[in-house]
C-alpha cells in the first residue's frame, strides 16, 4: 500500500487504499464512554444501513465489495471499509441544495426495515458523563455556563433516553430511520454528483434531528424537499428540542480538546449562540 493517501484526519482518519478502489476510516477520537463494542455496533448499523439503501438505487456511498460487510479490529482501533468515490473539488458546498435533498434521504429511509435505536445519535452518555468531567475542566468551561447545561440537561435528558417521554411530549411526531449528523453537511461531492455519507450515527428519531441548529433558510429548503415528497414539515416545538439537545452535545465535545485542540475554534462560536438562546429550547420543566 505504498500509494495510500489519507483524505481526511480530523475525528477519523480515511485513507485511500490506493491503487485499490476502497477507502479505510478508523475513528480516532472519541468519548470515553465509546467502548470498543459500542463502537462496532455503530459501524455494523451504518454499514447495513448504507449496503440498504444502495439497493434502493439511493446515491449513497456504498461499503466497498471488495471487503466483508463488517467492521475490522487491529490494536485497538475499529475500521469500516468503502467504495471509492473521486471527489469533484471545484464545487463549492450547496448547503440551501443539500438541506432540500435530505427530504430525499428521509423519505428512502422510512422504509429501512432493520432495527435501530431511539435517538442513539444524541449520545446521552456522552453528554452525562462529560457534564461530570467538565466540574474539574474551569478553563474549558466557566461555572456559569455549566450549571446551566446541567440544568437543561436534567429537562432534555428525559426525551433523550425514552421513546415513550418523546411521544408524550411531542405527540403526532412521527418518528423514523434518519441520518443522525447533519446530512447537509455530509453529502459529499463527486465527480459524478452529490452522495449522502457519513452514516456514522444513524438513529431512529425525527426528522428535525437531522436540521439541528442549521436555521431558518436551511429548514425552509428542507420544507420544500418534505412538500416535494408528500412528507411533513418540519416541527418548531421539535426543532426547539434538538437544536438544545446539539448544543449540549457540543458543551460535552468541550471534554475532546484535550485529544484534539484545533476542536475548540470550532466549537466556541456554538458555545457563543448557545448562551443567547431560549433555556433547553423553550421545552417546558
Amino acid at each position: 500500500m505504498a500509494d495510500a493517501k489519507v483524505l481526511h484526519d480530523l475525528f477519523s482518519v480515511v485513507v485511500h487504499l490506493a491503487p485499490s478502489p476502497v477507502v479505510a476510516r478508523i475513528p480516532t477520537v472519541l468519548p470515553r464512554y465509546a467502548g470498543l463494542d459500542s463502537l462496532v455496533r455503530r459501524q455494523q448499523a451504518e454499514l447495513d444501513v448504507t449496503r440498504w439503501l444502495a439497493a434502493q438505487g439511493t446515491r449513497v456511498i456504498p461499503p466497498s465489495p471488495l471487503v466483508p460487510l463488517e467492521p475490522v479490529q487491529r490494536d485497538g482501533f475499529s475500521m469500516t471499509f468503502w467504495q471509492f468515490v473521486e471527489e469533484g473539488r471545484d464545487k463549492e458546498p450547496d448547503y440551501v441544495a443539500n438541506s432540500e435533498i435530505t427530504a430525499d434521504l428521509h423519505a428512502a429511509m422510512r422504509a429501512y426495515p432493520g432495527r435501530l435505536s431511539f435517538l442513539s445519535a444524541a449520545e446521552p452518555q456522552f453528554i452525562a458523563e462529560s457534564l461530570a468531567l467538565l466540574e474539574k475542566r474551569p478553563d474549558l468551561i466557566g461555572p456559569t455556563d455549566l450549571d446551566r447545561a446541567r440544568r437543561e440537561w436534567q429537562v432534555l435528558e428525559p426525551l433523550v433516553r425514552s421513546r415513550t417521554a418523546f411521544e408524550r411530549a411531542f405527540p403526532g411526531i412521527d418518528l423514523q430511520p434518519i441520518h443522525g449528523d447533519s446530512p447537509p453537511a455530509n453529502i459529499f461531492s463527486g465527480v459524478d454528483g452529490a452522495l449522502y455519507a457519513d452514516f456514522e450515527l444513524v438513529t431512529l428519531g425525527p426528522v428535525e434531528w437531522d436540521l439541528a441548529a442549521l436555521g431558518p433558510d436551511l429548514e425552509s429548503a428542507y420544507n420544500r424537499g418534505a412538500r416535494r415528497n408528500g412528507m411533513r414539515p418540519l416541527n418548531e416545538h421539535v426543532l426547539g428540542f434538538v437544536n438544545a439537545v446539539g448544543m449540549l452535545r457540543v458543551i460535552a465535545s468541550l471534554t475532546l480538546v484535550p485529544q484534539l485542540p484545533p476542536l475548540m475554534e470550532f466549537l466556541k462560536p456554538a458555545v457563543d449562540q448557545w448562551q443567547t438562546m431560549p433555556f433547553a429550547g423553550g421545552v417546558a420543566e
